[in-house]
């Protein structure tokens, strides 16, 4: 059991000195970030070590390996995620010692200080939609801070103070801690019922949406083609919205989205049309795009210009991002964890994977996200991979489930042809460099550990080809 945020306790004044429970993560580490760069004293304590915990190393924070009440020294607060087990000793001490615990929410809302805040939620699409926004401010010159889950490649960063007064984040809604910023444009890009062992219901999950949404100061963006959207939006008082999508009603309106080349198609808003080219595959990136630039209309920008600005976005990391070549094979790792992810992450590398295959390494990610919803992640990954493997579920902050395994999904297949449950990793990449040929795309998917295992499977196809890897 994990905790849940307080989101009643209030901020210290003074946070020069503080301590990350999890600093390896991707949302902690870009917090802490933004800690160092303000000049504070930063330590914490995580697992593993991994590339975060390495760059904070360097950047000057003093970095523990391992959960021990003697790594919480003399600090005004320590920072935690919901993801943190209640027996967690940094805790405790911190507890005992009374010395302020403050979830990671609240350190994000103590940096972000009176800042015009744009806070992009939704169950999927927010890191690469908060990517786009914070590299289209950045090219209009409004040099905006910006909190996000993943490495924006243009930055080579997830997080930075800005000089401006704009200030961009992926808001989380998976412990309702999205309610706690003082949100001046809000993003819905859909609602797509998730986190249930928070939320309880359906019914909640849309609640806490309608309320960020309410929320807004100045103006609501939402999705007008997404099922869950339209609920929530139905839900909230007449105020400033605008939406976007393929609806003839939307606001921004996309048409004529094309996928068989970079991704395109032309926005339309307010009498005034422009054609947008992205750098990034995928049909689901073209709407993604329509909400970053109904952000920026709500700015102040046009049309044109804020298309154009958008359109420079190159990724961010872990977002269909090429890993390595081997003998003619692509290995592509992607944080799609929910159906509808997986489905456009695919979806995306059909357009370009030309005659070659798609072999999907799935890893299942929670025990109760794999009990509701096995069944959803095997229509689609038989409905849009050649073949499939799928790994042993990563529990994360979850107890074990008994029954509950990665066979769950790889049973649900009509076909057993086109699916191997591998729960050992190094017998997983050997599977795949079995399956694969030259031309093939294998894409890694999953939100926990899977991208540890990209390593294992380029060596593998190197050793079955006797070919090099090659660069990204």
């Amino acid at each position: 059991m994990t905790i849940k945020p307080d989101l009643d306790v209030p901020i210290p004044a003074r946070l020069d000195r503080v301590h990350f429970v999890g600093i390896g993560g991707a949302g902690m580490s870009g917090i802490a970030r933004l800690f160092l760069a303000r000049g504070a004293t930063v330590s914490g304590s995580d697992r593993a070590r991994n590339a975060n915990t390495d760059t904070l190393g360097g950047l000057g924070a003093t970095i523990s390996i391992g959960h021990e009440a003697g790594n919480v020294g003399d600090v005004d607060a320590i920072v935690v995620t919901s993801a943190l087990w209640p027996d967690n000793p940094e805790l405790a001490e911190a507890r005992r010692r009374g010395v302020p615990v403050l979830h990671r929410s609240h350190a994000l809302k103590a940096l972000i200080g009176d800042d015009r805040l744009v806070s992009v939620a939704g169950a999927h699409g927010k890191t690469t939609t908060t990517g786009m926004i914070a590299v289209a401010l950045d090219a209009l010159g409004a040099d905006p801070g910006f909190v996000d889950g993943g490495v924006i490649k243009d930055f080579g960063t997830s997080s930075r103070l800005g000089s401006g007064d704009l200030f961009v984040i992926e808001a989380d809604e998976s412990d309702g801690s999205f309610l706690l910023y003082d949100t001046a444009i809000a993003l819905v890009l859909n609602v797509d019922a998730d986190h249930l062992d928070h939320y309880g219901t359906v019914e909640a999950f849309d609640d806490a949406f309608v309320r960020f949404g309410t929320q807004a100061s100045e103006l609501l963006v939402i999705n007008a083609d997404d099922p869950g959207a339209r609920r929530v939006r139905a839900a909230i008082p007449e105020r400033t919205v605008r939406t976007y999508g393929e609806s003839p009603e939307a606001d921004v309106r996309v048409t004529d989205i094309r996928t068989d080349g970079p991704a395109s198609g032309v926005l339309s808003a307010g009498g005034r049309s422009v054609h947008l080219t992205l750098r990034i595959p995928g049909r689901h990136n073209v709407l993604n795009a329509a909400g970053a630039v109904a952000v920026l209309l709500g700015l102040g920008y046009r049309l044109d210009e804020a298309a154009a600005a958008v359109a420079r976005f190159g990724g961010t990391g872990r977002r269909f991002d090429l890993k390595g070549r081997v003998d003619g094979i692509s290995v592509y790792d992607d944080y799609a964890h929910l159906p509808a992810e997986v489905d456009a992450a695919l979806t995306a590398a059909r357009t370009v994977v030309g005659d070659g295959r798609i072999l999907a390494v799935h890893q299942p990610h929670l025990y109760s996200r794999t009990q509701a919803m096995a069944g959803r992640f095997a229509e689609v990954l038989e409905r849009r991979a050649d073949h499939t493997v799928v790994l042993d579920v990563d529990g994360a902050r979850e107890d074990p489930v008994p029954g509950v395994t990665g066979a769950l999904v790889s049973e649900r297949f009509t076909d057993a042809a086109a699916v191997d449950y591998v729960p050992d990793w190094g017998a997983a990449a050997e599977k795949v460099a079995e399956l694969a040929r030259p031309g093939d795309f294998v894409v890694t998917l999953g939100c926990g550990s899977v991208y540890r295992l990209v390593p294992q499977i380029l060596d593998a196809l190197a050793a079955r080809s006797g070919q090099p890897v090659s660069a990204r």
